[in-house]
This record gives structure tokens, C-alpha cells and sequence, in this order.
């Protein structure tokens, strides 16, 4: 059995990116977001996931903007007290605890981020990004080089491949990053993101999956999809 959690990472960083996030989620392919407690759209995408609960809704910890350091992440005090002020505030946000914890640039994977971001994992009973069960897949993505769109890299075809070989028995998060260009923004990974938002709405996904196997989930149903698994061990 195969098992796909599509999360949209960056739920909050704008209204584009809000916007694409809810039309996937709305056509049944994306079934999990990470939320951005401190960015500019992080209200109407509460507001958003509100109306639908089937969205699993993580939180997507940001210690940076681009470039730009908004915290001192490489302390372990600055970065485990920014971690769970961030936590809560989402709670307060939200109502309740994230389904899953991430975060933006992958600084969760930094040597002095890491105890922190499991900690808290534990504490909370959370699955953390790159953690099992749930194998990560970030293949997805159109700057391998900062700046340098590569809009093959995020076509159906780039799509086709992983879902066909990169997926055997399991579960997998595949993350994307869809968004509509806005004018405001400055980000540098921009027009990437409707490239992104093109292929995950192309109609042959949902066939492609299916006849792969592939079983779409969110957070909402990991445990399920554990026991489910263990049951068909062998």
C-alpha cells in the first residue's frame, strides 16, 4: 500500500499562495498545509482552513524571510523560545495544536535547531518533517539554484517521475509550494509557484495516482494509515 500527504508549505505567507492552497485543497489534491504564524496572509488563511476541516494544518515554523534572518537560529535558546512562542500562537490562532510541525527552509534540520523541534514533536505527540513514519519527499521544486527558476523541474512529467519511482510501500509527504504571482510580493521563488499550481491542477493527476496505487491522506488520517499497513505486514 501506498500512502500521500501533498502539503502546500507557506499557508500564510500571502494572498496568492492562500488562494492556491484552498483551490487545490478544494479539487482533492492537496489534503495538508503548513501555516505561517508571523506573515502577512497568516489571518485569511486561518480563516481559510476554518471552512475545511478536511485540511490537516501544520505548523511551518519561519525563521526567516528569503534571505533574511528574522531570528538568531543557530542559538539554541533564541530558536527553542522563537520555536514555542510560534507553537503558541498557532494554538491561539487555530484553537488547538498543529497536525504536524515543519518548517520554512528546513531549519528544523539545522544541528542547533534539531533538539528543540523534537522536543517539542515529542511533547505534543506531533510527526515531525523527515522523522518516520512519514518519508519525506522534496523533489518538487523549481530553484535547485537560488534565484534560477528550472520551470521543468515542477512540470507534470517531473511530477509523473517521482510519484511513479520515488513511491513503494508506505507513506510519503510530497511537499509543494503552488501560488497565484502577486504584485505585492517580493519572493524570489514567485512564478515557480503557479507553475506548481498548473501542474498539481492538471486532470490527469488524480488518474496517474490511482492507477499507481497511490492513496491520498492528510495528518488527519496517518494513525489510521499506520495500523492499516502494519495489518497487511508480510
Amino acid at each position: 500500500m501506498k500512502f500521500l500527504i501533498i502539503n502546500a508549505d507557506d499557508f500564510g505567507y500571502g494572498c496568492g499562495v492562500n488562494r492556491a492552497v484552498a483551490r487545490l485543497h478544494d479539487q482533492g489534491v492537496v489534503t495538508s498545509a503548513g501555516l505561517m504564524v508571523n506573515t502577512p496572509g497568516t489571518v485569511e488563511a486561518v480563516a481559510l482552513a476554518a471552512t475545511r476541516p478536511r485540511l490537516s494544518l501544520g505548523l511551518h515554523v519561519n525563521f526567516t524571510n528569503e534571505a533574511q534572518r528574522l531570528v538568531e537560529f543557530d542559538d539554541p535558546a533564541v530558536c527553542r523560545r522563537e520555536l514555542r512562542r510560534q507553537f503558541d500562537h498557532f494554538v491561539e490562532l487555530t484553537g488547538g495544536p498543529p497536525s504536524h510541525l515543519d518548517s520554512h527552509q528546513h531549519v528544523h534540520r539545522r544541528p542547533a535547531c534539531q533538539p528543540s523541534f523534537l522536543e517539542l514533536a515529542r511533547e505534543y505527540g506531533l510527526p515531525l518533517r523527515d522523522r518516520p513514519p512519514v518519508t519525506f519527499k522534496g523533489g518538487f521544486y523549481g530553484q535547485w539554484e537560488y534565484g534560477v527558476s528550472q520551470p521543468a523541474k515542477v512540470s507534470f512529467e517531473a511530477l509523473s517521475h517521482i510519484v511513479s519511482t520515488e513511491l513503494q510501500r508506505g507513506i510519503y509527504e510530497l511537499a509543494v509550494h503552488p501560488g497565484y504571482h502577486d504584485a505585492t510580493a517580493t519572493y524570489v521563488y514567485h512564478l515557480d509557484r503557479e507553475w506548481e499550481l498548473e501542474t498539481l491542477s492538471d486532470p490527469r493527476l488524480p488518474a496517474l495516482l490511482a492507477e499507481l496505487g497511490v492513496h491520498l491522506i492528510s495528518y488527519h488520517q496517518l494513525g489510521r494509515a499506520v495500523e492499516q499497513l502494519a495489518a497487511t505486514r508480510g
